[in-house]
Formats: structure tokens, sequence, C-alpha cells
């Protein structure tokens, strides 16, 4: 997750981006906008930014680590200066609209008036209160707790418990956290639906889509193409996980429509299903090594964890992360204070770059470290341009990157760091690729799902009398899974989910997951690999390291496609080097599955 753009305005520094702007509008109001107005307009507007953002960093920093009254007010009173500073950018670059205008003004200008993830309407009063609002509703998934187990408390027991009924407890229990959230979410969606109709678009879901090199409608295909395109791998790998879970757990596990309950897939979402991989794997599918055991018996700390994925991208050439990220970024969780231990990335000034993770001696937090870093080389690769192409290509090449890195954690490297002493045979690859799929392929539809909603509660085709059914009704369709137990409209079953108190748009975490494999297939091609690509590790490749560079320091320059042809040489996203990666899986699979009643009945 990337933390902290580049819009965001300190409360004591909110009076100087007023002036530039008041400013302006006073000198220009009365005239017709030019393209020299827009460049003046686009020059003050970069140089505010610059000046103001480090302070709003720091203030949202305080905040991620510090959860205390004193700094929810801080941010509550930084989120309401800059949404209205927002506001007054997004609809003075509005203006511009029908202007003739150069390229990068032009692409500035349309970055700018899309700057506000829930854009308030010009009203002082609805800027407070939806500053408010939002701040609430982070608020109190952080504090949440059920029977003083915090999200990440659950998290742990949903990963190792086998035991059916504490499943189903601590899943149920989890989501009695986020009921209170739900007239405050509708109250949201009705504020920064208005913002965004005053911008120009038809609600905030169309805003969001927009972002995208293309019209939100188009956006919409394009996600639909891609998911046909995984689909039926994602479908194979349902069909052989329901029986598998069967057999571990009986009838707890069957129904009739054909679903998986969602709480025997190993994690608080089922939104990834790598836990439950020691319950599904057959004597054919073991992998060879546990990577965490490998990392805890070769006695790595936190610490080493994250120099050993800083080294990664040191030998594709990059240079070392400043002193200051080890000095002021978060690696263990606090003992004295609560803090939101979600893993991110922050981009505080130029030079300041920093992670927040509470990091456990895991195999998934070790690939975790490469993907946060991947943020941390990205944010100073585009700092040579002014800050308004400060950000991803398309935020998912932001969320692509350091799972792209690391996907070259394979045993090939694994030998390299002298944590395995040789490569498993081939005859392991399967237990390689079915615990990958069971993370990255399992994901797919659940990513899908969380902006499918959202879009379908900002157009009013979801209802607020409907929000509970119409979660499920798109995750039984997508994902096939089903709660174990009756959920009404009583329920807010989404705002378990941080992204959806914490308004993180999520279809960067799908775009992610088929850029990644995208960029690793082209990387590996760059390197002259010959085997098979799931094999592949770039380590040390410093021709890869170039071409990735060359992308990096495009930011958002360029549309994506731009950036996309930089290092794959194509323009279009494209899921087949998924299919490519796990075509031994699929054919295993479907080895499995022979003569099963796959699919399911979403009703």
């Amino acid at each position: 997750m990337n933390k902290v753009s580049i819009g965001a305005v300190g409360i004591l520094l909110g009076a100087a981006a007023y002036w530039v702007i008041d400013n302006y509008a006073a000198r220009d109001a009365a005239s017709e906008p030019t393209a020299e107005t827009a460049m003046a307009f686009i020059s003050e507007t970069e140089n505010t930014f610059q000046e103001l953002g480090e302070y709003a960093g720091h203030v949202f920093w305080i905040q991620a680590n510090f959860f205390t009254h004193d700094s929810n007010w801080l941010v509550t009173k930084v989120s309401e200066e800059f949404t209205s500073l927002g506001v007054k950018l997004s609809k003075e670059a509005s203006r511009y609209n029908d202007v003739e205008l150069d390229f990068d003004t032009r692409r500035k200008m349309d970055s700018l008036r899309r700057g506000l993830t829930l854009p308030a309407p010009d009203d002082p009063e609805k800027m407070a209160e939806l500053a408010e609002i939002t701040t609430g509703l982070e608020s109190t998934y952080a504090f949440g707790k059920y029977n003083g187990l915090a999200d990440v408390d659950i998290i742990k027991i949903m990963a190792t418990s086998r035991n059916e009924a504490e499943l189903k407890d601590v899943w149920q229990g989890w989501r009695t956290v986020s009921p209170p959230m739900r007239d405050d979410y509708a109250r949201m969606v009705e504020i920064a639906n208005q913002g965004s109709q005053e911008l120009g678009f038809a609600d905030t879901g169309a805003l969001w889509r927009e972002g995208y090199d293309m019209p939100a409608d188009e956006f919409t295909a394009e996600a639909d193409r891609l998911w046909g395109q995984v689909q039926p791998l994602y479908e194979s790998l349902h069909c052989y996980v329901r029986d598998r879970l069967v057999d571990q757990y009986g009838d707890a596990a069957v129904t009739g429509s054909g679903m998986i309950p969602a709480h025997l897939l190993g994690n608080i979402w089922a939104q990834q299903w790598g836990n439950v991989f020691p319950l599904v794997a057959e004597g054919d599918a073991d992998p060879g090594y546990d990577l965490t055991q490998l990392l805890v018996d070769a006695g790595y700390d936190e610490i080493q964890m994250v120099k050993t994925g800083e080294a990664f991208f040191t030998s594709l050439g990059f240079e070392p992360l400043p002193e200051t990220f080890w000095e002021r970024s978060l690696f263990t969780k606090p003992q004295d204070r609560i803090v939101q231990c979600h893993a991110s990335a922050w981009d505080i000034d130029d030079e300041d770059f920093r992670i927040k993770m509470c990091i456990d001696i895991t195999g998934e937090d070790f690939n975790t470290i490469h993907h946060e870093l991947g943020h941390n080389f990205y944010q100073r690769a585009y700092k040579i341009h002014g800050p308004i192409y400060q950000g991803g290509a398309n935020d998912g090449f932001h969320e692509a990157i350091g799972d792209f890195i690391a996907l070259s954690i394979t045993p090939n490297y694994l030998v390299q760091l002298g944590l395995l002493d040789e490569e498993p045979d081939a005859s392991a690859d399967i237990g390689l690729l079915l615990s990958q799929a069971l993370d990255k392929i399992a994901f797919l539809p659940f990513s899908l799902v969380v902006d499918q909603w959202r879009w379908k509660v900002f157009s009013g085709e979801i209802s607020p009398e409907n929000y509970n059914a119409g979660w499920w009704a798109l995750r039984e369709q997508y994902q096939g899974v089903t709660p174990p137990v009756e959920r009404t409209e009583a329920d807010f079953d989404p705002g378990a989910k941080y992204h959806i108190p914490g308004n993180v748009p999520y279809m960067r975490y799908f775009l992610a997951h088929i850029l990644q494999f995208q960029f690793h297939k082209a990387a590996c091609d760059m390197a002259g690999w010959q085997g098979p690509v799931h094999r592949c590790t770039i380590y040390g490749n410093r021709e890869v390291g170039d071409r990735l560079n060359t992308m990096l320091e495009m930011g958002s320059s360029k549309p994506w496609p731009d950036a996309l042809e930089a290092f794959t040489g194509t323009r279009e996203m494209d899921g087949s080097a998924i299919l490519a990666y796990f075509a031994p899986l699929k054919d295993w699979l479907d080895e499995k599955n022979a003569g099963k009643q796959c699919g399911w009945d979403a009703g």
C-alpha cells in the first residue's frame, strides 16, 4: 500500500495554500481562462504542493503510529484543509476543460481535476463533516476489537486454527466492529457524490475509473476483459480447494450451492487462501521447503528481512535507501500504544521514505517487505518530476512493482541468499505454484468485488438499504464464497475490511496482480531466461534494472500504455502471462478435478 499523496496539506500551513489559490483567483477570475493563465496556475500549484506536502506527511505519520484523540483531531483538521484545497484546485482546473493546452499542462489539469479520492462540495460545513466522518471511520476500524482481539490477532487465529467452531466465532465476532460505521458511510457517499458531480463526474466511482486514461465505462469493460482471461484458472482452483476442505471439515464445508463457507479459507476476509495450503496440498504438491522455517532457522530478524529486500533492488542497480529510512521507519509492533499495523510505504518528502509494518518472521511478511519497498523505490525514481507527476503510471503500477520483484523469490534466489542448499527438482514445482495460486489467483475476484461494490454504491445501484446484500451478492457471484452464518442489513460486512472505512480504492490491487506477471515474464524474456517462467529470478540483472528504472522514472507523466511499453514492449494489460506462469498447475488441477462437479450457483 502506498501512503501519503502529494496534495496532503497541513492545517498550520493551510493559509499559505489558500493565499496561492485565492490570490490567483482574484487576479484571474474576471478573465477568460487561457493557455498562459493555465501554465501559471499549474506552476503555482506545484510550488504549493512542494511547500506544504511534507508537513501533512508528518501529521499523518504521527496519527498512524500514535492513535490518540489528539492525533485524530490533527488528522481531521489536515483532512479538512486538504479537501478544501483539493476542491478549489479541482474547480479551478475545470475552468480549462475547453481550453487548448499543450500535453503536459492538459495532463496536469486533468490530474488536479481528479485529485481527491473523496471530493467534498464547495461548502465549508460539508468539507468539515466529510473530514470528520472519514477520520471517524478509520478510527473505528483501528480501535475495533472482539473479545479483546484486534484484527491482527484474529488474522492469526484464522490463519492457524483448524477448529471450525472457533473460526466461525471469530469470523462473526470481527464483523461486530463494523455496523456502527454504516450510517456514517452512507452520509459520506452522499457528500462525496455531491463533490464529484460539481466537478463534472457522474458520481465518485466514475471519478475513480477515469483515472486510468480512458472513459469510466471503458475501464469497467477493461476490468471485465482481464478477469475473463484468468477466470478459468480461478474456477479450477476453487473446485480443487472446495473438495479438499470437505475432506477436512466434513458437512461444515458443504453448501448446496457449491460455494465455499468464507471462514474456512484461512483468512479473515477469504481474500487469500495460502494459509490452508497444508490442508489442500496432496503428496505431489510438496514445495520442498518452508520459507518461514528457512528464515527462522537462519536467524533472520526484522531488520535483516528488510535489508534483504533492499539488496534485491540494489542488485538491479538502484541506489540504497537513505539512512533516514532505517532511522524513521516502523518495523515492529510497539507494546506501549495502538498503531495501525496495516503495512504501508510512505513518501514524506524528496529524501524521506519509510515503511510502516509490524513485521513477523514469516515468508508472507518477507514477500510483503519486497512489495512495500517497491513503492519506495518507485517514489524515489519519479522525484525527477514536479509534484503532480509524482505517482504511478496508474495505481496498479505502484502496487505491481514490489510484487513483480517478489516473483523472483524463487528457489534459485534462495540458494543465492544461502537460505537453501540446492533447488528442489521440478517435481516440487506444483507445490510452489499451488502455494502461490492460493494467494494470488484466489485474490483476483475479491479484488474486483471491493470496488465493484463501491462503484455500485456510489452510482446508487446498491442503496444503503441493501449494502450488505449487495456485498454478498457480488462475493458469491465472483468468488463463489458464502458467509457461514446468516447476514442481514443489521450488519455492515464491507466495513470489516480496512480499505472500505479507510477509503482506499482497491482496483489497483486487481491490476497489480495482472501487471506483476506481465512485468515478470517481460523481465525474464529480457534476461534471456530459457526455463519455465515460474522458476525465473532476475536478481542481479542490471539490464532489467535499467529498463525498469526507465519506466519508474516516468511516474505519471505519460499515459500508462506508454509506461507499460517502455518496459514490456506492449501497450495492453494482458492476463496471458498469468496463464503461462501457472500452466503446469492448471493441467494438474484439471486432472485432480476430473469427474468432479465444479462451479457454483450464486442464485
